[in-house]
């Protein structure tokens, strides 16, 4: 509730008033006059300040690449991935993660978008998470060997077609869809107890996908898409969660 100027005007009378009410050994009435209002008027900017200090959030706030850097070192450190690579933040307004395989490391890619709809560190750890748990599972590796097995078959039967569908282009894109449901809900369990281990919330998670969902962002729930609908993968990162931290919500 927003405060008025006559409010706020009758908060600094009554602290002066009870500044002034000092025993009369300490306070004659001549300074009692000459201080007393100089109090007032002077407290009066003072406090607004303070309270506009403590009432205001920013707008539009996102997690400082800072952040971003040292929850990723705490969890590939916890998860003991060795060849964890840098961080990059893509200016992108959709809220996504994911992983990138260069040079013999993992590297982590972070959208503008998902740091400014994540609300916590423990948010963002969560999301983290998830994604090491997609290259601790091996999850990574099964999608280049698959992608990789699509190109050869490419390259093998050319310009190929089956009953007028190009059956090779098919298979690329569904190759290049991503995770399957089962791989993606093996990684959010991994995520939350990783996310527990390396001492972040491991709410994190679940809280991340609120926010997402809360922003107006959800999964696919059909086709050939890899992520499971957004209500049954709350329920079971709910569930999850609820072992792990033996928090029942």
């Amino acid at each position: 509730m927003p405060f008025s100027p006559l409010l706020l005007n009758n908060i600094i009378s009554h602290l002066a008033l009870s500044f002034c009410s000092r025993p009369a050994a300490e306070w004659s009435e001549a300074n009692r006059r000459e201080v007393c209002p100089l109090i007032r008027k002077s407290a009066f900017p003072l406090l607004l300040l303070m309270f506009l200090a403590a009432v205001a959030v920013p707008c539009d706030a996102a997690l400082a690449p800072e952040t971003l850097d040292s929850i990723w070192r705490d969890l590939t450190s916890t998860a003991s991935l060795d060849d964890a690579g840098a961080v990059n933040i893509e200016e992108k307004e959709e809220p996504n993660a994911w992983v990138s395989f260069s040079m013999n490391r993992y590297s982590v890619h972070v959208t503008t978008g998902l740091l400014q709809t994540l609300r916590s560190p423990d948010e963002l750890a969560g999301v983290l998470a998830h994604e090491i748990g997609h290259i601790k599972l091996g999850h990574y590796d099964d999608t280049i060997k698959r992608n990789l097995l699509w190109m050869l078959l490419y390259k093998a039967m050319g310009e190929k077609k089956l009953g007028g569908i190009d059956v090779v282009g098919t298979g690329m894109v569904l190759a290049e869809a991503g995770f399957s449901r089962e791989q993606e809900i093996a990684a959010d369990d991994y995520g939350v107890a990783l996310a527990a281990k390396a001492g972040y919330d491991p709410w994190g998670l679940f809280n991340a996908f609120q926010s997402m969902v809360g922003a107006g962002f959800k999964t696919t729930p059909s086709g050939f898409n890899s992520h499971p609908p957004t209500e049954r993968r709350l329920v079971h990162i709910r569930e999850t969660t609820e072992r792990i931290s033996g928090e029942k919500r």
